[in-house]
């Protein structure tokens, strides 16, 4: 009964050890995007991250960083000027 008790409480712990590591390595456990902007703002950006869909997150995220404040804003990837951009960015790295 007793050693039931110490496997349960032993798996217990390397769960949460393994959790606490993979968030402490930067590893995103979910989304990060969880609204998204569709509105124009490309002239007010500096770079922009693409993260593709992962086990973590099934959606393609696309983040902005704003140039004045350093904020970052998740775009839309259906919006039409998102879309602009992205094939922008996509020709400008296979040249």
């Amino acid at each position: 009964m007793m050693s039931s008790r110490v496997f349960i409480v032993t798996i217990v712990g390397l769960l949460a050890f393994l959790a606490i590591s993979e968030a402490s390595l930067g590893v995103e456990l979910h989304c990060r995007c969880i609204q998204t902007e569709r509105k124009p703002i490309g002239r007010h950006i500096e770079k922009v991250e693409l993260i593709p869909a992962s086990s973590h997150c099934e959606e393609t995220e696309i983040i902005a960083t704003l140039k004045r404040t350093g904020q970052e804003v998740c775009l839309d990837p259906e919006a039409p000027w998102v879309k602009k951009v992205i094939q922008r960015i996509l020709s400008n790295a296979r040249r």
